[in-house]
């Protein structure tokens, strides 16, 4: 017993490694978006606003798909690290791209319309999984 404890103890070690700077790029992240977009999805949401949650979780799930493979497919911890970024910048840019395609979604999700956060969600969660499934080698 004491000896595969002992032989695990490295794999915890890895895994704090992984998993701490997994929730450091997620906090960096949310902060980073919630900088980029021009209305404050935390204060709306605390108002109780769904359409900035439904973008805002759209958004963070987008993120976390491919952060998850860049841990999964890394083949060290600065090949995580570089592929995280990779994601975040993609993730960035989607929602820069999709409020220049729609040009009044920004104020339709601050005035609480669930149809234009669902749309940003799902265009963050769908770029997410072809980032995440392109990160495979």
């Amino acid at each position: 017993m004491q000896d595969t404890l002992l032989e695990s103890l490295p794999g915890l070690i890895g895994f704090c490694k992984y998993f701490a700077a997994a929730v450091g790029f997620v906090v960096v992240f949310c902060q980073v978006y919630c900088w980029i977009t021009p209305y404050d999805e935390l204060k709306l949401v605390r108002e109780g606003n769904v359409a900035p949650a439904i973008s805002f979780g759209g958004a963070l799930i987008g993120f976390i798909l491919p952060l998850n493979s860049a841990i999964t497919h890394s083949v060290g911890f600065l090949d995580m690290l570089i592929w995280a970024a990779v994601a975040m910048v993609v993730q960035l840019t989607v929602f820069g791209i999709v409020r220049l395609l729609f040009k009044g979604l920004v104020r339709e999700i601050e005035n609480n319309h669930t149809a234009a956060a669902t749309l940003l969600a799902f265009f963050s969660v769908a770029i997410g999984i072809l980032n995440a499934a392109s990160m495979t080698y």
